[in-house]
């Protein structure tokens, strides 16, 4: 039987990435447009006209990833905390648009499911998949299937607080995860330290403007020695450490993989958080090693993804 290539869609608040792919995860058509993130219908739209620029007569499923509460049911985005995104009805949108059936989950589970066919969850039939970017997602792959809750909004493991009081997250509560310990977290103390700091290396690299400070900057002064940069990335590193080990207790995984914008740095982020995984997992020396992994297919994981899960569940 010859089974035919999906195309896959990833919605985030920057950009919408399109690929179509083979059902054994090879892309074979790619395009990337940016997000009109304040306006729904414009990016629904942009995202039905990603699709057109990698679709042709063999596709038989699109998928699409978008962040926030997305009921699998219908297909419905019915909370996004960083898009403009209320009840909005995406795979009915994109399936009317190009005349094929359409999948439509949150953008982590998406990523964890092309994690767990074809990049770092390889092999496993119990893989937590956390997503580190401006914020925090997770996919959860059970007995090697996706598990999504009763409504689809399982694995919004971003939004469990863990400062009360803390910093206001999009979500509207104050002192979630994604607050402490992703690119949210990386920027803000980056700026902090930019502006205690004016002679250092970090500041330099922001020509003195302490607003000029992103997570990409605070990445690139790690990765040329200097101490403050480290330093955010040694405390960043430990809390989402902390938060994997609270999720391996629930969860009880094979395997952790890690991934998102943030993953860029590296060892710098990573070595912290196992550390931080290691002194707060329940008896460590008692349960078999759960390794903490970088993940392997990019950018691109969640589209791949989304591509190929609506093949699997839409064309079989």
């Amino acid at each position: 039987m010859i089974v035919r290539p999906g195309v896959g869609i990833d919605v985030g608040g920057t950009k919408i990435a399109a690929v179509r792919v083979s059902s054994d995860g090879q892309m074979l058509a790619r395009f990337e447009v940016s997000t009109p993130a304040e306006d729904m219908t414009a990016t629904l739209d942009a995202t039905v006209e990603a699709a057109r620029r990698v679709l042709d007569h063999t596709v038989g499923a699109v998928g699409v990833g978008a962040a926030g509460l997305v009921e699998y049911a219908t297909g419905t985005l019915a909370f996004a905390p960083n898009l403009a995104w209320r009840e909005a009805k995406i795979s009915e949108h994109v399936s009317d648009a190009l005349g094929l059936p359409t999948l439509t989950d949150n953008d982590a589970n998406v990523a964890a499911w092309g994690e767990y066919r074809f990049g770092a969850g390889r092999g496993h039939e119990h893989v937590l998949v956390v997503t580190v970017g401006t914020g925090i997602g997770g996919g959860i792959v059970a007995g090697g299937k996706l598990f999504r809750g009763a409504n689809g909004f399982a694995a919004e493991i971003g939004h469990i607080i863990v400062e009360p009081g803390g910093p206001l997250c999009g979500c509207g509560n104050y002192g979630c995860w994604e607050q402490v310990a992703s690119g949210h977290a990386i920027t803000r103390a980056g700026r902090d330290a930019a502006s205690e700091y004016p002679n250092s290396l970090l500041s330099s690299m922001a020509e003195g403007d302490p607003s000029n400070v992103t997570g990409r900057l605070v990445t690139e002064a790690a990765r040329q020695g200097d101490h403050l940069a480290l330093g955010i990335f040694a405390e960043v590193g430990r809390r989402l450490g902390e938060g994997i080990a609270g999720l391996v207790n629930v969860l009880d995984p094979q395997i952790v993989v890690v991934g998102g914008g943030a993953i860029e740095a590296g060892d710098a982020l990573l070595g912290p958080a196992r550390v931080g995984f290691r002194g707060a997992v329940e008896a460590l020396e008692y349960r078999p090693e759960v390794p903490l992994v970088a993940a392997e297919l990019g950018p691109d994981a969640g589209a791949v993804g989304a591509g190929s899960l609506a093949l699997e569940e839409l064309v079989g």
